[in-house]
C-alpha cells in the first residue's frame, strides 16, 4: 500500500548561481577585442584592396609606357610582339598573373600590334584611365600618347579579374589577425585571471576570519584597486569585533547586576517562610517586592538596550517640541518627586523647541535624566528641567542640587553599569547609557558636567543647523 504524498515542496531546488567576475570581465573585454577587429580587419581590407588597385594601375601605366618605346620606327616585328610577349622562356606563369590586353596604333588609327584579346575600340579617345565594356565585362583601360603624338596605346585589364585578385591579396593580408584572435582572447583570460589572483587571496584571507580571530586583513599583494575594500572590510571587521566585546561586557555586566536582586530575593523569601511573626514577614514580602520591582526596571533598561543597539538610524522621525515632552515628563515625576519633598521645576520655553525624533524615545531619555536627578537628590532637594534654544542649539537640561559627581568620575558616568564609588542609591548604572545611545539616535549629544555651586546637570544638545533641517 502506497503512503500518503509528502509536502509539495515550493522553494527551489538549489540556490542560483551567483554570477562571476571574472567571467562577466572576460566577456566584455573579449566583445571589446572582437569588435576592435572586425573594425581594424574591415579597415585594412579595404585599404589593402586600395592598395592592390593602385598597385595594378600602376604596372598598367608601366606597360603602356614600354609598348609605346617599341613604336617609333614602325618595325614590321612589331605585329608579332602579342606572340613574342607569350613565348617568352625562363618565367613561369603564376596563378595571379592577370591577363593584359594592349592596342598598339598610330594617331590616324593604323594598328601597328594588338593582342589576341585586346578590346575591340579606337585608341583615338580621351588618355587615361576609364571602364570599357568587352566581352560583356567591364575592363579597366589605360590610353597614353607618344610625346609627339604619332603613336598611341590601350592597355586593358578585366575589372572582374582584378577584383577577385584584389580580393585575394587583401584576405590573405587580414587572415593573420584572424588566426591571432584566438590567441589574443586566450592570452586575455590567462591575463584576467591572473590580474584577479589578488581579489581571490583575499576572499581566501576573509573566508579564515570567525568571531574568535577578528583581526584586520593584511593582504600579501597590496594592490590599489583591493585598498578601499581592505579598509571597508577592516572597519566592519574592527565594529564586529567592538560589537562583540561589547556584547560579552554587557551579558556578564548584565548577569552580575541579575545576580545581586535574585540573591536578596531569595534571602527574604527565605526569611518570610521562616518566620512565624506577621510583622517580620510583611516586612519581608515588602523587600521581596521592591527587589522584583528592582530586578524588572533592570530588565527593562536592558531590554530597551538590546533594542536600541542594533539600530544605525531612527525608522521614523517626526517633528516634535521638546518643552512639550519635558512638561509631561515632570507631570509624571510629580507624585515621586512629593514623596521625597522634593521640588521638581519645569521651567517654560520662549517657544517651541523643534527637534526631529522618536517620541517615546525621547520621553524615555528625559524621563530617565529626570528619574537620575531625583533619586541622587537629597529629600527636600530641588530639580530643573529646562527646554531651550542657546546659540542656536536645541537643547534640555536636567539639574539637581545634590552633592555633584567627582571630576574623575564624570567621563565614566556614561559607561554601562557603573555607578561611582560612594553611590549609595538604588540603581543599576544604566540610565545615562540608554539616554547617551537615544542621543546619539537623534543626533544629538549627551554632556555631564557639575554645577557651579554645587549640584549635577545632564544636558541633551543638538547641532544646531541639524536640528532645524530635520524639524522642518
Amino acid at each position: 500500500m502506497s503512503g500518503a504524498p509528502g509536502p509539495l515542496q515550493t522553494g527551489p531546488l538549489r540556490a542560483a548561481r551567483p554570477r562571476s567576475l571574472r567571467r562577466r570581465l572576460l566577456l566584455w573585454v573579449s566583445l571589446a577585442t572582437l569588435l576592435i577587429y572586425v573594425l581594424a580587419a574591415a579597415l585594412t581590407y579595404r585599404q589593402a584592396r586600395h592598395e592592390v588597385q593602385e598597385l595594378m594601375d600602376g604596372q598598367m601605366a608601366k606597360t603602356a609606357r614600354l609598348l609605346l618605346a617599341q613604336a617609333p620606327g614602325e618595325s614590321a616585328q612589331l605585329a608579332g610582339l602579342a606572340e613574342g610577349m607569350l613565348a617568352v622562356r625562363g618565367a613561369r606563369s603564376r596563378r595571379s598573373e592577370l591577363a593584359l590586353e594592349f592596342v598598339l596604333a598610330r594617331s590616324d588609327g593604323g594598328v601597328l600590334s594588338r593582342s589576341a584579346q585586346a578590346p575591340d575600340v579606337a585608341v583615338d579617345g580621351a588618355l587615361g584611365f576609364a571602364t570599357i565594356a568587352h566581352r560583356g565585362q567591364p575592363w579597366r583601360s589605360l590610353t597614353l600618347a607618344s610625346g609627339d603624338d604619332r603613336y598611341r596605346v590601350l592597355v586593358a585589364q578585366s575589372i572582374v579579374e582584378r577584383d577577385r585578385e584584389a580580393l585575394e591579396i587583401a584576405t590573405k593580408t587580414v587572415l593573420p589577425l584572424g588566426v591571432l584572435l584566438p590567441l589574443l582572447i586566450a592570452l586575455i583570460y590567462y591575463s584576467v585571471r591572473r590580474g584577479l589572483k589578488p581579489l581571490d587571496d583575499l576572499a581566501g584571507e576573509v573566508s579564515t576570519r570567525t568571531p574568535e580571530n577578528l583581526t584586520p586583513l593584511r593582504p600579501a599583494a597590496e594592490m590599489q584597486e583591493t585598498q578601499p575594500l581592505v579598509r571597508a572590510v577592516n572597519q566592519l571587521l574592527d565594529r564586529l569585533a567592538t560589537t562583540l566585546d561589547n556584547e560579552r561586557r554587557f551579558t556578564a555586566d548584565a548577569a552580575h547586576e541579575l545576580r545581586t536582586p535574585l540573591a536578596a530575593l531569595k534571602i527574604h523569601a527565605q526569611v518570610a517562610l521562616a518566620t512565624n511573626e506577621p510583622a517580620q514577614c510583611r516586612q519581608a514580602v515588602a523587600k521581596v517586592i521592591a527587589g522584583a520591582d528592582r530586578a524588572t526596571r533592570l530588565v527593562e533598561q536592558l531590554l530597551r538596550l538590546a533594542r536600541l543597539d542594533p539600530l544605525l538610524s531612527l525608522p521614523d522621525p517626526q517633528p516634535l517640541d521638546l518643552a512639550e515632552l519635558a512638561a509631561a515628563v515632570c507631570d509624571e515625576a510629580s507624585p515621586a518627586a512629593a514623596v521625597r519633598r522634593q521640588r521638581l521645576i519645569c521651567e517654560a520655553a520662549d517657544g517651541p523647541v523643534a527637534v526631529r525624533g522618536d517620541r517615546d524615545l525621547l520621553t524615555a531619555a528625559i524621563r530617565n535624566l529626570v528619574d537620575n536627578a531625583l533619586r541622587y537628590s537629597a529629600d527636600g532637594g530641588e530639580v530643573r528641567v529646562r527646554a531651550a534654544v542657546a546659540h542656536g542649539e536645541p537643547c534640555l537640561a536636567v539639574s539637581d542640587n545634590g552633592p555633584g559627581v567627582p571630576a574623575e568620575e564624570l567621563p565614566r558616568l556614561v559607561e554601562r553599569f557603573y555607578r561611582g564609588r560612594d553611590n549609595t542609591a538604588e540603581g543599576s548604572g544604566l540610565g545615562l547609557a540608554i539616554v547617551r545611545r537615544i542621543a546619539e539616535l537623534h543626533r544629538a549629544r549627551l554632556e555631564v558636567a557639575n554645577a557651579e555651586g554645587g549640584g549635577f546637570t545632564a544636558t541633551l544638545r543638538w547641532c544646531g543647523g541639524d536640528a532645524e533641517r530635520r524639524a522642518a
